[in-house]
């Protein structure tokens, strides 16, 4: 049995890569998935770029490795609507990727997909042996991505951030999202209950569960984000092309936290979704706790909140919370994550490519990359090319 691939140890500014193993896709196959009937990619260590045209699919390999994790994939797509669509259908074919992974617990196959066209949930197997669901791929290997629709990021609702958020502690916290499901549907009882007028004895039975999760969910996030911070600080380069950030959370529930033990913040919460039912009844919501709190973050050098930054400071501001997300994760599993970045280059000029480039060099992670310019690339040496057409994936000598 294969283990992952390690690096040589390095200093962190050097151009070499992190005393850190990797995980590694060696094999990917898609079957009936987006644009491809049927596609299979062999990579090594070196980082793969996907070129093409518009349109032409790369993104859908992209997305077929997201997929190698838990949630709806990097475009947060319909499971039932990423299926091959036959010409002159309506209806999405039953889908799969799999891939051979050099992982956290050596070499390991692991296949997702949907078993037919009309089926809901989709299946996941490691090695052949069905899997409860995606999350149990985490012991194997974390999947972080960056995508053009993040550029709004900043400036976009609190939604979005609290998203982007919950999967930068899923990746060093495999449970993370079993328990924010938990407190969607927590929150959507309650609601329910205030709704119906709702006898209080249940609302207080949901109020207990509720405050309970609320918590947990809170001190993840609040613990991710410190470990975050302290990681973007020990990295800190002033003369990076990418502005080191300042990451802080803003909810009542956190600064709760960050005053007393949690089982005396559980309480206060408890007693603030008591005393505000008549409130929210009226409102049709709960309007305090963690559903509501947002990711503030800043340009570190100037002070500046990112959503009044320029756009290319909002794309340099991304890619180094990538980065450093990545080496955070790195740091906590020992093992760095497998890095996707969907059309990033196209608008850096020629040192912010070399500059990422340079850091995708140090941190030493399998980077998966896309663009429609082959030149665009032409900086990053070593790399497996490939050149994508609509349903066809060909090496590039």
């Amino acid at each position: 049995m294969t283990g992952p691939s390690r690096a040589p140890a390095a200093h962190p500014r050097d151009s070499t890569p992190y005393p850190m193993p990797h995980a590694r896709i060696r094999k990917l196959a898609l079957t009936r998935f987006r644009s491809y009937v049927t596609a299979q990619l062999v990579v090594g260590e070196a980082p793969v770029v996907l070129t093409g045209p518009n349109g032409a699919g790369k993104t859908n390999v992209l997305e077929a490795i997201s997929f190698l994790s838990p949630g709806r994939g990097l475009r947060r797509a319909q499971i039932a609507d990423v299926g091959h669509l036959p010409a002159g259908s309506s209806q999405p074919e039953a889908w799969a990727v799999s891939a051979l992974v050099d992982g956290a617990l050596g070499e390991v196959r692991l296949g997702t997909g949907l078993e037919t066209p009309e089926a809901t949930h989709r299946r996941c197997r490691i090695d052949g042996e069905p899997v409860p669901s995606a999350t149990a791929f985490l012991d194997h290997l974390k999947v972080i991505w960056l995508t053009p629709e993040m550029d709004g990021l900043f400036t976009g609702p609190p939604a979005e951030r609290r998203r982007y958020l919950d999967r930068l502690v899923l990746a060093v916290d495999g449970g993370h999202g079993a328990r924010v499901n938990a407190l969607e549907r927590a929150l959507r009882a309650r609601n329910r209950l205030l709704e119906e007028n709702g006898a209080p004895r249940f609302l207080d039975a949901v109020e207990h569960e509720l405050a309970e999760l609320a918590v947990a969910v809170s001190a993840a996030r609040l613990e991710t984000v410190a470990r975050l911070q302290a990681e973007i600080a020990a990295h800190r380069d002033d003369a990076s092309p990418f502005p080191f950030a300042q990451i802080a959370l803003d909810g009542a529930l956190e600064r709760l936290i960050a005053e007393m033990p949690a089982l005396a913040a559980e309480d206060r919460y408890r007693a603030v979704l008591r005393d505000n039912r008549g409130r929210d009844r009226a409102a049709g919501r709960t309007l305090e706790g963690p559903h509501l709190t947002d990711l503030q973050v800043s340009h570190g050098l100037k002070g500046l909140p990112a959503a009044r930054c320029s756009t290319g400071e909002q794309k340099s501001l991304l890619i180094g919370l990538t980065l450093s997300h990545a080496r955070l994760v790195a740091a906590m599993q020992g093992l760095s994550p497998v890095l996707l970045l969907d059309d990033v280059v196209a608008y850096l000029d020629s040192d912010r490519r070399a500059g990422l480039f340079e850091a995708l060099a140090r941190l030493g992670a399998q980077v998966w990359m896309t663009g429609a310019d082959p030149a665009a690339f032409a900086a990053l040496e070593g790399a497996e090319r490939f050149s994508v057409a609509p349903g066809r994936i060909s090496p590039v000598a």
